[in-house]
């Protein structure tokens, strides 16, 4: 909460060894009353890590599709899933917020990930695998 990882670091050897961060705090409301995070001086600090997922895009990544046989998607590159099952058009295979509708809301995200397990907890149930 209130960190923003600001340089990912390596091991010498090309893989990734961690992540340096700086604490943020809210700042003054602007005009719209929103309080934005300001930085913090002389609050960094590393955390070590092997993985990292970056997950700032704005468009859907092109690797899906080459990826993914058989998985349908829009001319937008999103994933086309069943709104109420977020079913793919692979079986076993669920997808819901910004890969299936483009840029939206966390609660939306949310609300199709609880659909989502809702709908993989009947497939498995119903041994549809």
């Amino acid at each position: 909460m209130l960190t923003n990882p600001i340089e990912f670091l390596s091991d010498g050897q090309g893989w990734l060894s961690g992540v340096r961060c700086m604490r943020m705090e809210l700042g003054e409301p602007d005009a719209s009353g929103r309080r934005r995070p300001v930085a913090l001086a002389g609050s960094e600090f590393e955390l070590p890590l092997s993985v990292a997922i970056i997950a700032i895009g704005t468009t859907a990544n092109p690797i899906i599709q080459s990826t993914t046989p058989g998985l349908k998607t829009n001319p937008r590159n999103y994933i086309e899933a069943n709104p109420e099952t977020q079913r793919t058009s692979r079986p076993g295979v669920f997808a819901g917020g910004d890969i299936v509708t483009g840029s939206a809301t966390v609660i939306l995200a949310m609300g199709a990930g609880r659909k989502a397990a809702r709908s993989i907890h009947e497939y498995l149930a119903m041994g549809e695998w």
